[in-house]
Protein backbone atom coordinates (compact mmCIF):
# COMPACT_ATOMS: atom_id res chain seq x y z
CA UNK A 1 0.00 0.00 0.00
CA UNK A 2 1.30 3.34 -1.16
CA UNK A 3 1.79 6.58 0.76
CA UNK A 4 -1.45 7.98 -1.02
CA UNK A 5 -3.58 4.78 -0.12
CA UNK A 6 -2.72 5.23 3.61
CA UNK A 7 -3.01 9.03 3.88
CA UNK A 8 -6.88 8.36 2.10
CA UNK A 9 -7.79 5.67 5.14
CA UNK A 10 -7.02 7.52 7.94
CA UNK A 11 -8.91 10.31 6.09
CA UNK A 12 -11.79 8.52 5.82
CA UNK A 13 -11.17 7.47 9.56
CA UNK A 14 -11.54 11.15 10.21
CA UNK A 15 -14.03 11.65 8.13
CA UNK A 16 -12.47 14.30 6.13
CA UNK A 17 -11.42 14.22 2.48
CA UNK A 18 -8.31 14.38 0.64
CA UNK A 19 -8.93 18.03 0.11
CA UNK A 20 -10.16 18.78 3.10
CA UNK A 21 -6.91 17.74 4.54
CA UNK A 22 -4.84 19.74 2.15
CA UNK A 23 -6.86 23.17 2.93
CA UNK A 24 -5.67 22.37 6.69
CA UNK A 25 -2.43 21.91 5.96
CA UNK A 26 -1.95 24.66 3.29
CA UNK A 27 -0.79 22.55 0.73
CA UNK A 28 -2.29 23.05 -3.13
CA UNK A 29 -5.35 21.40 -4.87
CA UNK A 30 -4.21 17.70 -5.97
CA UNK A 31 -0.84 17.84 -4.13
CA UNK A 32 -1.53 14.85 -1.87
CA UNK A 33 -2.79 13.49 -5.15
CA UNK A 34 0.29 13.91 -6.76
CA UNK A 35 2.22 11.42 -4.36
CA UNK A 36 1.36 8.56 -5.78
CA UNK A 37 3.74 9.22 -8.84
CA UNK A 38 5.99 11.62 -6.93
CA UNK A 39 7.76 11.69 -3.69
CA UNK A 40 7.03 14.36 -1.62
CA UNK A 41 9.89 16.44 0.37
CA UNK A 42 10.19 15.02 4.16
CA UNK A 43 8.47 18.38 5.66
CA UNK A 44 4.90 17.59 4.00
CA UNK A 45 4.98 13.86 5.27
CA UNK A 46 6.10 14.90 8.27
CA UNK A 47 3.20 17.36 8.79
CA UNK A 48 0.30 15.29 7.27
CA UNK A 49 1.61 12.43 10.29
CA UNK A 50 1.53 15.32 13.16
CA UNK A 51 -1.97 15.78 11.59
CA UNK A 52 -3.42 12.53 11.87
CA UNK A 53 -0.93 11.29 15.16
CA UNK A 54 1.24 8.38 13.02
CA UNK A 55 4.35 7.99 12.91
CA UNK A 56 6.10 8.50 9.52
CA UNK A 57 7.38 5.19 8.78
CA UNK A 58 3.83 4.10 9.59
CA UNK A 59 3.32 6.44 6.80
CA UNK A 60 5.83 4.91 4.70
CA UNK A 61 4.80 1.45 5.07
CA UNK A 62 8.15 0.68 6.77
CA UNK A 63 6.30 -0.19 9.83
CA UNK A 64 2.96 -1.33 10.55
CA UNK A 65 2.66 0.36 13.74
CA UNK A 66 0.78 3.72 13.77
CA UNK A 67 2.87 5.24 17.55
CA UNK A 68 6.38 4.29 18.47
CA UNK A 69 4.60 3.20 21.51
CA UNK A 70 2.44 0.55 20.14
CA UNK A 71 2.95 -2.53 22.20
CA UNK A 72 4.49 -5.16 19.52
CA UNK A 73 4.88 -9.11 19.62
CA UNK A 74 6.94 -9.29 22.58
CA UNK A 75 5.47 -7.17 24.92
CA UNK A 76 2.17 -9.19 24.18
CA UNK A 77 4.16 -12.21 25.19
CA UNK A 78 5.69 -10.65 27.83
CA UNK A 79 2.08 -9.27 29.26
CA UNK A 80 0.88 -13.21 29.02
CA UNK A 81 4.01 -14.05 31.23
CA UNK A 82 3.31 -11.56 34.06
CA UNK A 83 -0.07 -12.01 33.53
CA UNK A 84 0.06 -16.10 34.13
CA UNK A 85 2.52 -14.69 37.20
CA UNK A 86 0.07 -12.76 38.54
CA UNK A 87 -2.69 -15.21 38.31
CA UNK A 88 -0.92 -18.30 39.82
CA UNK A 89 0.38 -15.84 43.03
CA UNK A 90 -3.24 -14.78 43.48
CA UNK A 91 -4.66 -18.07 43.46
CA UNK A 92 -1.19 -19.69 45.66
CA UNK A 93 -2.09 -17.04 48.31
CA UNK A 94 -6.04 -17.54 48.11
CA UNK A 95 -6.29 -13.83 46.95
CA UNK A 96 -9.11 -15.21 44.32
CA UNK A 97 -11.32 -15.95 47.16
CA UNK A 98 -14.14 -13.39 48.04
CA UNK A 99 -13.52 -12.22 51.51
CA UNK A 100 -17.38 -11.67 53.08
CA UNK A 101 -18.75 -14.71 53.85
CA UNK A 102 -15.69 -16.67 52.57
CA UNK A 103 -17.62 -17.39 49.33
CA UNK A 104 -15.53 -18.46 46.25
CA UNK A 105 -15.45 -15.82 43.55
CA UNK A 106 -17.68 -16.64 40.93
CA UNK A 107 -16.81 -16.80 37.52
CA UNK A 108 -17.88 -13.87 35.81
CA UNK A 109 -15.83 -12.23 38.64
CA UNK A 110 -12.87 -13.93 38.13
CA UNK A 111 -12.54 -13.45 34.29
CA UNK A 112 -13.37 -9.79 35.07
CA UNK A 113 -10.32 -9.37 37.38
CA UNK A 114 -7.94 -11.36 34.99
CA UNK A 115 -9.50 -8.62 31.88
CA UNK A 116 -8.65 -5.67 34.61
CA UNK A 117 -5.22 -6.71 35.44
CA UNK A 118 -4.22 -7.62 31.58
CA UNK A 119 -5.65 -3.99 31.17
CA UNK A 120 -3.47 -2.56 33.30
CA UNK A 121 -0.31 -4.59 32.51
CA UNK A 122 -1.10 -3.09 28.89
CA UNK A 123 -1.60 0.33 30.46
CA UNK A 124 1.56 0.41 32.43
CA UNK A 125 3.47 -1.19 29.65
CA UNK A 126 2.63 1.80 27.08
CA UNK A 127 3.13 4.01 29.41
CA UNK A 128 6.79 3.60 30.32
CA UNK A 129 7.73 3.08 26.06
CA UNK A 130 5.95 6.71 25.89
CA UNK A 131 7.89 8.27 29.38
CA UNK A 132 11.22 5.55 28.64
CA UNK A 133 11.64 5.33 24.72
CA UNK A 134 14.57 7.65 23.78
CA UNK A 135 13.46 10.73 21.70
CA UNK A 136 15.69 9.67 19.12
CA UNK A 137 13.51 6.54 18.23
CA UNK A 138 10.53 8.75 18.65
CA UNK A 139 8.77 8.77 15.17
Amino acid sequence: MGLYEKIKILADAKKISIRRLEELLGYGNGTIRRWEKQTPGVDKIQRVADFFDVSVDYLLGRTDKKHYYDLTDKDERDITKELEIMIADLKSTGALAYSKETAEVDEQTHELLIASLENSLRIAKIEAKKRFTPKKYRN
